[in-house]
């Protein structure tokens, strides 16, 4: 399982990026993409809509399931992936650059798990 150490997680899969300035970039994790299979379809949110910590902001279905994406943060989408709409499997191939929003806010406290603490969770 590949977990980069410049990221922190969530305990539903998401991954989180800090871009500065309160600006954050969100994924998938590569052990959630793996468990989920082949990802089919990407439904985002849409830039300026508000996310809050802890309730979902986007959706994908895979072959096996559809799954919520759960907010790590509260704040303000900026931006989408509008490449996933046509390239959804990039999630699969790509899970750490194959980003779903990017957004300005505040991080969950308490919320996020270290690279370490992530794997020690969910690589068993």
């Amino acid at each position: 399982m590949n977990i980069p150490a410049n990221l922190k997680y969530t305990k539903t899969h998401e991954w989180v990026k800090d871009l500065g300035n309160g600006l954050y970039e969100i994924g998938l994790s590569d052990y959630a993409q793996n468990e989920l299979g082949d990802i089919v379809f990407v439904n985002l949110p849409q830039a300026g809509d508000q996310i809050k910590a802890g309730e979902p902001f986007a959706d994908l279905e895979s072959v096996k399931a559809v799954s919520d994406l759960i907010s790590p943060m509260n704040g303000t989408v900026k931006e989408t992936n509008e490449a996933l709409a046509s390239a959804p499997d990039s999630v699969n191939k790509a899970p750490y650059e194959s980003w779903f929003i990017r957004a300005e806010g505040t991080l969950s406290a308490g919320g996020l798990l270290s690279p370490e603490d992530y794997e020690k969770t969910f690589n068993k």
